[in-house]
Protein backbone atom coordinates (compact mmCIF):
# COMPACT_ATOMS: atom_id res chain seq x y z
CA UNK A 1 0.00 0.00 0.00
CA UNK A 2 1.35 3.71 -0.79
CA UNK A 3 1.59 6.72 1.18
CA UNK A 4 -1.49 7.94 -0.24
CA UNK A 5 -3.64 4.73 -0.01
CA UNK A 6 -2.75 4.64 3.68
CA UNK A 7 -3.20 8.60 4.14
CA UNK A 8 -6.99 7.48 3.82
CA UNK A 9 -7.54 4.29 4.38
CA UNK A 10 -10.05 4.81 7.18
CA UNK A 11 -13.35 2.19 6.14
CA UNK A 12 -15.46 5.11 5.34
CA UNK A 13 -12.99 6.50 2.82
CA UNK A 14 -13.22 5.46 -0.56
CA UNK A 15 -10.89 8.02 -2.02
CA UNK A 16 -9.01 10.75 -0.71
CA UNK A 17 -7.45 13.44 -2.88
CA UNK A 18 -3.92 12.28 -2.97
CA UNK A 19 -4.91 9.09 -3.80
CA UNK A 20 -7.26 9.59 -6.56
CA UNK A 21 -4.15 12.28 -8.30
CA UNK A 22 -1.87 9.60 -8.16
CA UNK A 23 -4.63 7.15 -9.67
CA UNK A 24 -6.02 10.14 -12.77
CA UNK A 25 -3.14 11.52 -13.34
CA UNK A 26 -4.52 14.98 -12.18
CA UNK A 27 -4.24 18.26 -10.47
CA UNK A 28 -6.81 18.73 -7.25
CA UNK A 29 -7.40 22.24 -5.97
CA UNK A 30 -7.83 21.62 -2.60
CA UNK A 31 -7.55 18.50 0.13
CA UNK A 32 -10.46 16.12 0.06
CA UNK A 33 -11.87 12.69 0.87
CA UNK A 34 -14.61 10.86 -0.64
CA UNK A 35 -16.97 7.96 0.70
CA UNK A 36 -18.47 7.34 -2.70
CA UNK A 37 -18.70 8.00 -6.80
CA UNK A 38 -21.20 9.15 -8.43
CA UNK A 39 -22.02 10.51 -11.95
CA UNK A 40 -25.76 11.78 -11.50
CA UNK A 41 -25.72 14.96 -10.14
CA UNK A 42 -29.76 14.08 -9.28
CA UNK A 43 -28.76 11.41 -7.09
CA UNK A 44 -25.25 13.01 -5.85
CA UNK A 45 -24.88 11.92 -1.94
CA UNK A 46 -23.08 14.23 0.84
CA UNK A 47 -19.51 12.90 0.42
CA UNK A 48 -19.70 11.56 -3.12
CA UNK A 49 -16.60 12.41 -5.71
CA UNK A 50 -18.89 13.21 -8.81
CA UNK A 51 -17.44 12.60 -12.06
CA UNK A 52 -18.41 14.98 -14.61
CA UNK A 53 -18.82 12.66 -17.81
CA UNK A 54 -20.15 14.29 -21.27
CA UNK A 55 -22.77 11.78 -22.96
CA UNK A 56 -24.95 12.32 -25.85
CA UNK A 57 -27.76 14.67 -24.55
CA UNK A 58 -26.00 15.87 -21.61
CA UNK A 59 -22.84 17.24 -19.92
CA UNK A 60 -22.08 16.43 -16.69
CA UNK A 61 -20.06 19.59 -16.45
CA UNK A 62 -22.98 21.56 -17.12
CA UNK A 63 -24.18 19.52 -13.36
CA UNK A 64 -20.74 19.93 -11.24
CA UNK A 65 -21.26 23.00 -9.48
CA UNK A 66 -25.02 22.11 -8.59
CA UNK A 67 -23.15 18.08 -7.53
CA UNK A 68 -20.77 20.14 -5.52
CA UNK A 69 -23.96 22.56 -3.43
CA UNK A 70 -25.84 19.27 -2.80
CA UNK A 71 -22.46 17.87 -1.47
CA UNK A 72 -20.40 16.31 -3.28
CA UNK A 73 -16.66 16.04 -1.65
CA UNK A 74 -15.20 17.22 -4.95
CA UNK A 75 -16.02 17.01 -8.47
CA UNK A 76 -13.62 15.64 -11.51
CA UNK A 77 -13.68 17.70 -14.53
CA UNK A 78 -11.76 17.84 -17.29
CA UNK A 79 -13.09 21.39 -18.26
CA UNK A 80 -14.75 24.56 -16.59
CA UNK A 81 -18.16 25.58 -16.79
CA UNK A 82 -20.05 27.93 -15.46
CA UNK A 83 -20.83 27.44 -11.42
CA UNK A 84 -17.60 25.88 -10.68
CA UNK A 85 -13.94 27.60 -10.60
CA UNK A 86 -11.25 27.02 -8.46
CA UNK A 87 -12.31 27.71 -4.89
CA UNK A 88 -14.11 24.59 -5.36
CA UNK A 89 -12.64 20.92 -4.34
CA UNK A 90 -11.96 19.58 -8.21
CA UNK A 91 -9.82 17.27 -9.69
CA UNK A 92 -9.11 18.59 -12.87
CA UNK A 93 -8.08 15.40 -15.82
CA UNK A 94 -7.32 16.24 -19.55
CA UNK A 95 -10.35 13.69 -19.77
CA UNK A 96 -12.80 12.52 -17.50
CA UNK A 97 -13.92 9.46 -18.87
CA UNK A 98 -10.42 8.21 -19.07
CA UNK A 99 -9.91 9.25 -15.74
CA UNK A 100 -12.92 7.07 -14.65
CA UNK A 101 -11.48 4.00 -16.24
CA UNK A 102 -8.33 4.76 -14.38
CA UNK A 103 -9.79 5.29 -11.17
CA UNK A 104 -11.76 1.87 -11.53
CA UNK A 105 -8.37 0.77 -12.68
CA UNK A 106 -6.61 1.72 -9.53
CA UNK A 107 -9.99 0.15 -7.23
CA UNK A 108 -8.72 -2.97 -8.68
CA UNK A 109 -5.43 -3.14 -8.12
CA UNK A 110 -5.79 -1.93 -4.37
CA UNK A 111 -8.40 -4.82 -3.33
CA UNK A 112 -7.73 -7.95 -2.22
CA UNK A 113 -11.63 -9.25 -2.83
CA UNK A 114 -12.64 -11.90 -4.89
CA UNK A 115 -14.32 -11.22 -7.92
CA UNK A 116 -16.66 -12.46 -9.48
CA UNK A 117 -17.83 -11.38 -13.45
CA UNK A 118 -21.40 -12.31 -14.98
CA UNK A 119 -22.39 -12.34 -18.14
CA UNK A 120 -24.71 -14.17 -20.86
CA UNK A 121 -27.66 -13.94 -23.39
CA UNK A 122 -30.10 -14.16 -20.29
CA UNK A 123 -29.87 -13.95 -15.77
CA UNK A 124 -27.07 -11.58 -15.97
CA UNK A 125 -28.74 -9.41 -13.43
CA UNK A 126 -30.90 -11.52 -11.51
CA UNK A 127 -27.38 -13.97 -11.14
CA UNK A 128 -25.39 -10.67 -10.06
CA UNK A 129 -28.04 -9.73 -7.48
CA UNK A 130 -28.07 -13.49 -6.12
CA UNK A 131 -24.50 -13.36 -5.19
CA UNK A 132 -24.46 -10.38 -4.00
CA UNK A 133 -27.36 -11.43 -1.77
CA UNK A 134 -25.96 -14.37 -1.00
CA UNK A 135 -22.13 -13.30 -0.42
CA UNK A 136 -22.70 -10.45 1.68
CA UNK A 137 -23.44 -12.43 4.92
CA UNK A 138 -19.97 -13.94 4.57
CA UNK A 139 -18.14 -10.53 4.24
CA UNK A 140 -18.24 -7.36 2.85
CA UNK A 141 -19.98 -7.69 -1.06
CA UNK A 142 -19.39 -4.99 -3.57
CA UNK A 143 -21.30 -5.24 -6.59
CA UNK A 144 -22.53 -3.41 -9.83
CA UNK A 145 -25.92 -1.14 -9.22
CA UNK A 146 -28.44 -2.62 -11.32
CA UNK A 147 -27.32 -3.27 -14.96
CA UNK A 148 -24.45 -0.95 -14.77
CA UNK A 149 -22.71 -3.61 -17.63
CA UNK A 150 -21.21 -1.31 -19.72
CA UNK A 151 -18.14 0.81 -21.20
CA UNK A 152 -19.24 3.34 -18.22
CA UNK A 153 -20.79 1.15 -15.64
CA UNK A 154 -18.23 -1.00 -15.05
CA UNK A 155 -15.38 1.02 -14.48
CA UNK A 156 -17.67 3.36 -11.80
CA UNK A 157 -18.76 -0.17 -10.07
CA UNK A 158 -15.28 -0.54 -9.43
CA UNK A 159 -14.48 2.71 -8.41
CA UNK A 160 -17.19 1.93 -5.78
CA UNK A 161 -15.84 -0.95 -4.94
CA UNK A 162 -15.47 -0.88 -0.38
CA UNK A 163 -11.59 -0.88 0.62
CA UNK A 164 -12.44 -3.97 2.47
CA UNK A 165 -14.51 -5.51 0.52
CA UNK A 166 -14.19 -9.77 0.62
CA UNK A 167 -15.96 -10.49 -2.68
CA UNK A 168 -17.03 -7.94 -5.66
CA UNK A 169 -19.27 -9.03 -8.12
CA UNK A 170 -19.51 -7.51 -11.69
CA UNK A 171 -22.13 -7.73 -14.83
CA UNK A 172 -20.06 -7.27 -18.05
CA UNK A 173 -22.86 -6.48 -20.66
CA UNK A 174 -22.40 -6.45 -24.91
CA UNK A 175 -24.12 -6.25 -28.18
CA UNK A 176 -21.53 -6.25 -30.49
CA UNK A 177 -17.67 -8.32 -30.68
CA UNK A 178 -14.98 -7.02 -28.57
CA UNK A 179 -17.06 -5.09 -26.02
CA UNK A 180 -16.50 -7.80 -23.17
CA UNK A 181 -12.51 -7.96 -24.01
CA UNK A 182 -11.97 -4.05 -22.76
CA UNK A 183 -14.40 -4.84 -19.66
CA UNK A 184 -12.81 -8.04 -18.13
CA UNK A 185 -9.18 -6.62 -18.58
CA UNK A 186 -10.70 -3.73 -16.46
CA UNK A 187 -12.12 -5.89 -14.18
CA UNK A 188 -9.77 -9.20 -14.00
CA UNK A 189 -12.42 -11.75 -12.62
CA UNK A 190 -10.96 -14.75 -10.72
CA UNK A 191 -14.44 -16.35 -11.37
CA UNK A 192 -16.35 -15.55 -14.58
CA UNK A 193 -19.85 -16.70 -15.37
CA UNK A 194 -21.58 -17.27 -18.25
CA UNK A 195 -25.39 -17.85 -17.83
CA UNK A 196 -26.59 -19.90 -20.99
CA UNK A 197 -25.98 -18.69 -25.06
CA UNK A 198 -29.28 -17.55 -26.56
CA UNK A 199 -30.39 -15.28 -29.38
CA UNK A 200 -30.17 -11.93 -28.13
CA UNK A 201 -28.23 -9.41 -30.11
CA UNK A 202 -28.52 -11.52 -32.82
CA UNK A 203 -29.16 -8.49 -35.23
CA UNK A 204 -25.47 -7.61 -34.78
CA UNK A 205 -24.26 -11.47 -35.09
CA UNK A 206 -23.97 -13.66 -38.33
CA UNK A 207 -24.89 -16.89 -35.61
CA UNK A 208 -25.43 -17.84 -32.38
CA UNK A 209 -21.99 -19.36 -32.35
CA UNK A 210 -20.36 -15.66 -33.22
CA UNK A 211 -22.78 -14.50 -29.56
CA UNK A 212 -20.97 -17.32 -27.72
CA UNK A 213 -17.55 -16.25 -28.87
CA UNK A 214 -18.67 -12.33 -27.64
CA UNK A 215 -19.50 -13.33 -24.38
CA UNK A 216 -16.20 -16.14 -24.09
CA UNK A 217 -13.82 -12.43 -24.37
CA UNK A 218 -14.43 -12.75 -20.47
CA UNK A 219 -11.96 -15.77 -20.27
CA UNK A 220 -9.67 -13.29 -22.03
CA UNK A 221 -9.47 -11.12 -18.27
CA UNK A 222 -8.06 -14.30 -16.18
CA UNK A 223 -5.61 -16.21 -15.20
CA UNK A 224 -4.90 -19.47 -15.20
CA UNK A 225 -5.95 -20.06 -11.62
CA UNK A 226 -9.34 -18.30 -12.71
CA UNK A 227 -12.60 -20.92 -12.93
CA UNK A 228 -14.67 -20.73 -15.75
CA UNK A 229 -18.40 -21.47 -14.76
CA UNK A 230 -20.55 -22.71 -17.80
CA UNK A 231 -24.11 -23.95 -18.33
CA UNK A 232 -23.62 -27.84 -18.81
CA UNK A 233 -27.11 -28.08 -20.80
CA UNK A 234 -26.55 -25.41 -23.09
CA UNK A 235 -25.97 -26.72 -26.85
CA UNK A 236 -22.61 -24.28 -26.86
CA UNK A 237 -21.13 -25.46 -23.63
CA UNK A 238 -17.91 -27.59 -25.20
CA UNK A 239 -17.38 -24.72 -27.66
CA UNK A 240 -17.18 -22.03 -24.81
CA UNK A 241 -14.92 -25.19 -22.96
CA UNK A 242 -12.65 -24.46 -25.71
CA UNK A 243 -12.74 -20.96 -26.09
CA UNK A 244 -11.66 -20.60 -21.89
CA UNK A 245 -9.24 -23.21 -22.56
CA UNK A 246 -7.74 -21.24 -25.46
CA UNK A 247 -7.53 -18.00 -23.11
CA UNK A 248 -5.24 -20.45 -20.42
CA UNK A 249 -8.25 -21.34 -18.52
CA UNK A 250 -8.46 -24.59 -17.32
CA UNK A 251 -11.03 -24.95 -14.17
CA UNK A 252 -14.28 -25.32 -15.38
CA UNK A 253 -17.70 -25.76 -13.71
CA UNK A 254 -20.62 -26.22 -15.22
CA UNK A 255 -24.45 -26.68 -13.80
CA UNK A 256 -27.74 -27.53 -14.74
CA UNK A 257 -29.72 -30.87 -15.80
CA UNK A 258 -27.38 -33.09 -17.14
CA UNK A 259 -25.51 -35.75 -15.38
CA UNK A 260 -22.44 -34.75 -15.32
CA UNK A 261 -22.82 -30.76 -14.17
CA UNK A 262 -20.51 -30.31 -10.92
CA UNK A 263 -23.96 -27.94 -9.60
CA UNK A 264 -26.68 -30.76 -10.53
CA UNK A 265 -30.58 -30.04 -10.34
CA UNK A 266 -31.63 -33.32 -8.57
CA UNK A 267 -35.24 -32.20 -7.93
CA UNK A 268 -37.51 -28.77 -8.09
CA UNK A 269 -40.81 -28.22 -7.36
CA UNK A 270 -41.94 -25.06 -9.28
CA UNK A 271 -44.79 -22.79 -7.67
CA UNK A 272 -46.21 -19.34 -8.40
CA UNK A 273 -43.74 -17.39 -6.52
CA UNK A 274 -41.14 -19.30 -5.28
CA UNK A 275 -39.56 -22.86 -5.97
CA UNK A 276 -38.23 -26.22 -3.72
CA UNK A 277 -35.10 -26.89 -5.50
CA UNK A 278 -32.80 -30.05 -4.19
CA UNK A 279 -29.39 -29.74 -6.07
CA UNK A 280 -25.54 -31.53 -5.93
CA UNK A 281 -23.26 -28.80 -5.65
CA UNK A 282 -20.01 -30.41 -6.15
CA UNK A 283 -21.04 -33.52 -4.68
CA UNK A 284 -22.98 -32.14 -1.87
CA UNK A 285 -26.40 -32.11 -1.52
CA UNK A 286 -28.34 -29.40 -1.07
CA UNK A 287 -32.21 -27.90 0.13
CA UNK A 288 -33.12 -24.84 -0.31
CA UNK A 289 -36.20 -22.48 -1.01
CA UNK A 290 -36.06 -19.83 -3.88
CA UNK A 291 -38.35 -16.87 -3.52
CA UNK A 292 -38.45 -16.18 -7.22
CA UNK A 293 -40.79 -18.40 -9.81
CA UNK A 294 -39.81 -20.24 -12.61
CA UNK A 295 -37.29 -22.67 -13.83
CA UNK A 296 -34.77 -19.87 -15.49
CA UNK A 297 -34.22 -19.00 -11.72
CA UNK A 298 -33.31 -22.30 -10.65
CA UNK A 299 -30.84 -22.51 -13.39
CA UNK A 300 -29.58 -19.04 -11.92
CA UNK A 301 -29.22 -20.47 -8.67
CA UNK A 302 -27.10 -23.47 -9.67
CA UNK A 303 -24.88 -21.00 -11.34
CA UNK A 304 -24.92 -18.90 -8.63
CA UNK A 305 -23.49 -21.78 -6.07
CA UNK A 306 -21.20 -22.91 -8.33
CA UNK A 307 -19.31 -19.42 -8.38
CA UNK A 308 -20.23 -19.32 -4.76
CA UNK A 309 -18.00 -22.52 -4.09
CA UNK A 310 -15.31 -21.53 -6.98
CA UNK A 311 -14.81 -18.27 -4.59
CA UNK A 312 -13.58 -20.14 -1.92
CA UNK A 313 -17.02 -19.19 0.42
CA UNK A 314 -19.42 -21.37 2.45
CA UNK A 315 -21.93 -22.96 0.02
CA UNK A 316 -25.00 -24.48 2.44
CA UNK A 317 -24.83 -20.23 3.91
CA UNK A 318 -25.18 -19.05 0.55
CA UNK A 319 -28.52 -21.30 -0.19
CA UNK A 320 -30.00 -20.48 2.78
CA UNK A 321 -29.70 -17.04 1.18
CA UNK A 322 -32.19 -17.60 -1.66
CA UNK A 323 -35.43 -17.60 0.72
CA UNK A 324 -34.61 -13.52 0.94
CA UNK A 325 -34.60 -12.90 -2.89
CA UNK A 326 -36.95 -10.23 -4.09
CA UNK A 327 -37.24 -9.21 -7.80
CA UNK A 328 -35.94 -6.04 -9.13
CA UNK A 329 -38.08 -3.24 -10.44
CA UNK A 330 -38.84 -3.91 -14.34
CA UNK A 331 -37.61 -7.58 -13.99
CA UNK A 332 -40.38 -9.65 -12.12
CA UNK A 333 -41.98 -7.45 -9.82
CA UNK A 334 -44.89 -7.99 -8.47
CA UNK A 335 -48.13 -5.62 -7.66
CA UNK A 336 -51.56 -6.27 -6.48
CA UNK A 337 -53.45 -3.35 -8.15
CA UNK A 338 -56.86 -2.40 -5.75
CA UNK A 339 -59.43 -0.40 -8.26
CA UNK A 340 -63.34 0.41 -7.40
CA UNK A 341 -64.38 -2.36 -9.67
CA UNK A 342 -62.03 -5.20 -7.67
CA UNK A 343 -58.25 -6.60 -7.73
CA UNK A 344 -56.33 -7.39 -10.39
CA UNK A 345 -52.35 -8.69 -10.61
CA UNK A 346 -49.77 -7.38 -11.98
CA UNK A 347 -46.23 -8.75 -13.50
CA UNK A 348 -43.45 -6.25 -14.36
CA UNK A 349 -40.70 -7.24 -16.85
CA UNK A 350 -40.43 -4.00 -18.21
CA UNK A 351 -37.36 -4.23 -18.56
CA UNK A 352 -35.95 -5.86 -21.73
CA UNK A 353 -36.97 -9.16 -23.61
CA UNK A 354 -35.46 -11.57 -25.75
CA UNK A 355 -37.39 -14.90 -27.24
CA UNK A 356 -35.35 -17.04 -24.22
CA UNK A 357 -36.89 -14.72 -21.23
CA UNK A 358 -40.37 -14.05 -23.20
CA UNK A 359 -40.65 -18.00 -22.66
CA UNK A 360 -39.42 -17.88 -19.16
CA UNK A 361 -42.32 -14.92 -18.65
CA UNK A 362 -44.40 -17.24 -20.10
CA UNK A 363 -43.84 -20.06 -17.97
CA UNK A 364 -44.10 -17.29 -14.75
CA UNK A 365 -47.86 -15.93 -16.13
CA UNK A 366 -48.98 -19.59 -16.72
CA UNK A 367 -48.28 -20.22 -13.09
CA UNK A 368 -49.83 -17.19 -11.69
CA UNK A 369 -53.03 -17.41 -9.55
CA UNK A 370 -56.28 -16.14 -11.09
CA UNK A 371 -59.58 -14.60 -9.08
CA UNK A 372 -63.04 -15.63 -10.26
CA UNK A 373 -63.30 -14.88 -13.76
CA UNK A 374 -59.78 -13.88 -13.77
CA UNK A 375 -57.73 -14.65 -17.02
CA UNK A 376 -54.03 -14.53 -17.63
CA UNK A 377 -52.94 -12.26 -19.98
CA UNK A 378 -49.59 -11.13 -21.65
CA UNK A 379 -48.99 -7.70 -22.55
CA UNK A 380 -45.72 -7.46 -24.87
CA UNK A 381 -43.84 -5.17 -26.75
CA UNK A 382 -41.12 -6.04 -29.31
CA UNK A 383 -38.24 -8.03 -29.03
CA UNK A 384 -35.61 -5.17 -30.41
CA UNK A 385 -31.78 -6.42 -32.44
CA UNK A 386 -33.08 -9.39 -33.82
CA UNK A 387 -32.21 -8.54 -37.18
CA UNK A 388 -33.93 -10.79 -40.51
CA UNK A 389 -34.82 -13.15 -37.72
CA UNK A 390 -36.73 -10.56 -35.79
CA UNK A 391 -40.41 -11.52 -37.86
CA UNK A 392 -39.90 -15.15 -37.14
CA UNK A 393 -38.66 -15.24 -33.72
CA UNK A 394 -41.84 -12.77 -32.94
CA UNK A 395 -44.71 -15.50 -34.35
CA UNK A 396 -42.70 -17.85 -32.96
CA UNK A 397 -43.84 -16.79 -29.31
CA UNK A 398 -47.31 -18.63 -29.97
CA UNK A 399 -46.36 -22.05 -29.25
CA UNK A 400 -44.97 -20.85 -25.74
CA UNK A 401 -47.88 -18.84 -25.20
CA UNK A 402 -50.04 -21.25 -25.99
CA UNK A 403 -48.51 -23.77 -23.75
CA UNK A 404 -48.65 -22.11 -20.38
CA UNK A 405 -52.25 -21.48 -21.21
CA UNK A 406 -52.26 -17.37 -21.63
CA UNK A 407 -55.78 -16.53 -22.32
CA UNK A 408 -55.49 -13.38 -24.11
CA UNK A 409 -52.12 -11.07 -25.56
CA UNK A 410 -51.99 -7.35 -26.05
CA UNK A 411 -49.45 -6.15 -27.60
CA UNK A 412 -47.71 -3.62 -29.67
CA UNK A 413 -44.72 -3.17 -32.57
CA UNK A 414 -43.95 -4.59 -36.20
CA UNK A 415 -42.62 -7.48 -34.10
CA UNK A 416 -45.41 -8.64 -32.39
CA UNK A 417 -47.68 -7.67 -35.27
CA UNK A 418 -46.59 -11.00 -36.58
CA UNK A 419 -47.15 -12.53 -33.48
CA UNK A 420 -50.77 -11.67 -33.02
CA UNK A 421 -51.42 -13.05 -37.11
CA UNK A 422 -50.38 -16.35 -35.81
CA UNK A 423 -52.17 -16.22 -32.98
CA UNK A 424 -55.81 -18.19 -32.77
CA UNK A 425 -58.19 -15.43 -32.94
CA UNK A 426 -59.51 -16.03 -29.51
CA UNK A 427 -56.36 -15.45 -27.90
CA UNK A 428 -56.35 -11.94 -29.48
CA UNK A 429 -56.30 -9.37 -27.30
CA UNK A 430 -55.51 -6.42 -29.09
CA UNK A 431 -52.89 -4.81 -30.96
CA UNK A 432 -51.64 -1.14 -30.39
CA UNK A 433 -49.82 1.31 -32.67
CA UNK A 434 -47.14 1.60 -29.50
CA UNK A 435 -47.09 1.53 -25.72
CA UNK A 436 -49.17 4.22 -24.92
CA UNK A 437 -52.19 3.06 -27.42
CA UNK A 438 -51.55 -0.30 -26.06
CA UNK A 439 -51.97 1.40 -22.42
CA UNK A 440 -55.19 2.58 -23.37
CA UNK A 441 -56.31 -0.63 -24.72
CA UNK A 442 -55.03 -3.38 -21.92
CA UNK A 443 -56.63 -0.50 -19.25
CA UNK A 444 -59.72 -0.66 -20.66
CA UNK A 445 -60.04 -4.62 -21.02
CA UNK A 446 -58.48 -5.37 -17.50
CA UNK A 447 -60.94 -7.14 -14.98
CA UNK A 448 -60.68 -8.36 -11.62
CA UNK A 449 -59.27 -11.36 -10.64
CA UNK A 450 -56.90 -11.24 -13.47
CA UNK A 451 -53.06 -11.63 -13.56
CA UNK A 452 -51.36 -9.48 -16.15
CA UNK A 453 -47.55 -9.93 -17.38
CA UNK A 454 -45.77 -6.66 -19.25
CA UNK A 455 -43.02 -7.52 -20.85
CA UNK A 456 -40.70 -5.98 -24.24
CA UNK A 457 -37.22 -4.72 -24.68
CA UNK A 458 -36.70 -1.64 -23.60
CA UNK A 459 -36.67 0.44 -26.41
CA UNK A 460 -40.05 -0.69 -26.74
CA UNK A 461 -41.12 1.56 -23.75
CA UNK A 462 -43.76 -0.79 -21.84
CA UNK A 463 -43.11 0.93 -18.55
CA UNK A 464 -45.49 3.24 -19.77
CA UNK A 465 -48.32 0.02 -19.99
CA UNK A 466 -47.44 -0.87 -16.81
CA UNK A 467 -47.69 3.40 -15.30
CA UNK A 468 -51.22 3.21 -16.51
CA UNK A 469 -51.66 -0.21 -14.88
CA UNK A 470 -50.96 1.49 -11.39
CA UNK A 471 -52.60 4.00 -12.16
CA UNK A 472 -56.00 2.46 -12.33
CA UNK A 473 -55.57 2.01 -8.57
CA UNK A 474 -53.36 1.91 -5.27
CA UNK A 475 -51.12 -0.83 -5.15
CA UNK A 476 -52.04 -2.86 -1.70
CA UNK A 477 -48.72 -4.43 -2.07
CA UNK A 478 -45.21 -5.36 -3.69
CA UNK A 479 -44.22 -8.71 -4.27
CA UNK A 480 -47.68 -10.07 -3.04
CA UNK A 481 -47.64 -13.65 -1.08
CA UNK A 482 -49.48 -16.31 -2.87
CA UNK A 483 -49.87 -15.02 -6.68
Amino acid sequence: MNAAAKACNAKEVLWCAEEARQATGGRNTRDWQATGVSIDSRSVAPGDLFIALKGPTFDGHDFAGKAIKAGAAAALVHRRSDGIDESMPLLIVDDSFAALWRLGTAARERSTARLIAVTGSVGKTGTKEALRLCLSPQGVTSASIGSFNNHWGVPLSLARMQRDAAYGVFELGMNHPGEIRELTALVRPQVAIITNIEPAHIGNFASITEIADAKAEIFEGMDANGTAVLNRDNALFHHLCTRAEDAGVTRILSFGRHQDADARLLDCSLHATCSAVTASIRGKEIDYCLAMPGSHWVMNSLAVLAAVSAAGADVVKAAAQFANLKPLKGRGERHEIVTPKGTFHLIDDSYNANPTSMRAAFEVLGRATVGAGGRRIAVLGDMLELGEQAQELHAGLAEPLEAAGIDLVFSCGTGMAALQETLPAARRGGLGADSKALAALVCDAVKPGDSLLVKGSLGSRMAVVVEALLALGKPATKNAKGR
